[in-house]
């Protein structure tokens, strides 16, 4: 214990008396969270829909095959009964529900229609809000041909749109909690790794090595201090989302902090590792932003999963973002459970235990 306090007295000292880390920790997450939301957008497809079918007419039957047809929809459950498919959206396998009411083809030939009811997931803010917007659409187009044979209109009060867990689907809101996953990718990822690199070039690495400090006792030096710098970070950046856009988590802070300390024990692990590796700054840059990079366009991140192909989905599931950013979005929008979220849990466990086990294993006390 006392070998450890002296490292980490070391560490310390020199992230103090660095004058860019000390910046980079205040400054970074305000960038970040203040600039970040504004600007970030996309598209997607393969919206996940889930029809209730109450009326049972050749109206209803045709906008299912409409929806069947289109390359935007994924028709995931044709049900009589919305409670079924609301457990489904509650449980993130559907995007959105068109509930078509009983006599709802009567009606409409009647001049006088009942609402179609749309309801959409709002912790995606982006896929729930185009996915309502392409199912009005496709409704639109496929009663505007019934209506078209007898040279009606369709009324404008037709529908009501209900968006559930982002009500006011601002994309920003999606958004905030995957930029502080990119915060703690950045700050408990890459430093431990430059700072690793930066004592082999300049050879103050050959000191410890002289030493008889082992190598979990090093590594646990060299971790700790971006441990505690990311979760200040984490902590800067929910601050910032509840000071500036008015988002506080719906579910436990406790369940944000664990899942937190898993994924930095992750990705520190993988810094080190790497770091490892690598004998100048450039190598360990390159290869990081590699693994950065896969993060960003692989996780859920940008890109909707379910947008990808079936290997690229394969491939996520070795990617540790791809939990956190679920469990963040989950317990940030939708107020989910750790309970609720426990296979995310073990594996952002599983990767932070073989990730910190090779980084230990990989450090060489000869070098």
């Amino acid at each position: 214990m006392r070998i450890l306090l002296v490292l980490l007295d070391k560490e310390f000292r020199q992230i103090i008396r660095n004058a860019f880390i000390p910046r980079l920790v205040l400054i970074f997450p305000l960038i970040i969270m203040l600039i970040m939301p504004w600007v970030a957008t996309m598209d997607v497809r393969h919206i996940n829909v889930a029809v209730v079918d109450q009326d049972h007419s050749a109206a209803s039957q045709r906008l299912v095959q409409k929806i069947q047809a289109s390359d935007y929809f994924t028709l995931i459950q044709l049900s009589e009964h919305y409670d079924e498919s609301l457990a489904r959206l509650e449980a993130g396998d559907v995007d959105v529900i068109v509930e078509i009411p009983d006599r709802f083809e009567k009606s409409l030939l009647g001049g006088s229609p009942e609402r179609i009811r749309i309801t959409a997931n709002g912790v995606n803010a982006m896929k729930g809000g185009l996915g309502a917007q392409y199912i009005v659409q496709t409704i639109l187009g496929t009663f505007a041909e019934l209506q078209s044979d007898r040279g009606g209109d369709l009324s404008s009060d037709l529908f009501v749109v209900e968006n559930r867990y982002n009500p006011t689907l601002e994309y920003r809101h999606y958004m905030i909690p995957a930029l502080m996953i990119m915060l703690l990718i950045l700050l408990c990822g890459f430093l431990p790794a430059l700072n690793l690199v930066g004592e082999k070039e300049t050879g103050t690495i050959e000191q410890i090595n002289a030493t008889p400090v082992g190598r979990f006792i090093f590594t646990l030096a060299k971790l700790i201090p971006y441990w505690l710098i990311g979760f200040l970070v984490l902590s800067i950046a929910m601050l910032l989302a509840w000071l500036v856009y008015g988002l506080a988590p719906v579910g436990s802070l406790g369940a944000i902090y664990l899942a937190a300390t898993l994924f930095v024990l992750s990705m520190s692990g993988l810094g080190i590792t790497i770091a490892n590796g690598s004998s100048t700054m450039q190598q360990v840059m390159f290869v990081m932003f590699f693994f950065i990079m896969i993060f960003v366009l692989m996780s859920g991140l940008i890109t909707p999963i379910a947008s990808m192909p079936d290997w690229a989905q394969f491939i996520t599931c070795f990617l540790p973002p791809r939990y956190f950013i679920a469990i963040m979005q989950a317990v940030y929008l939708k107020g989910t459970t750790i309970a609720e979220l426990c296979p995310n849990y073990l594996a952002l466990t599983a990767f932070a235990f073989v990730l910190n086990l090779l980084a230990a294993l990989t450090y060489r006390k000869q070098i």
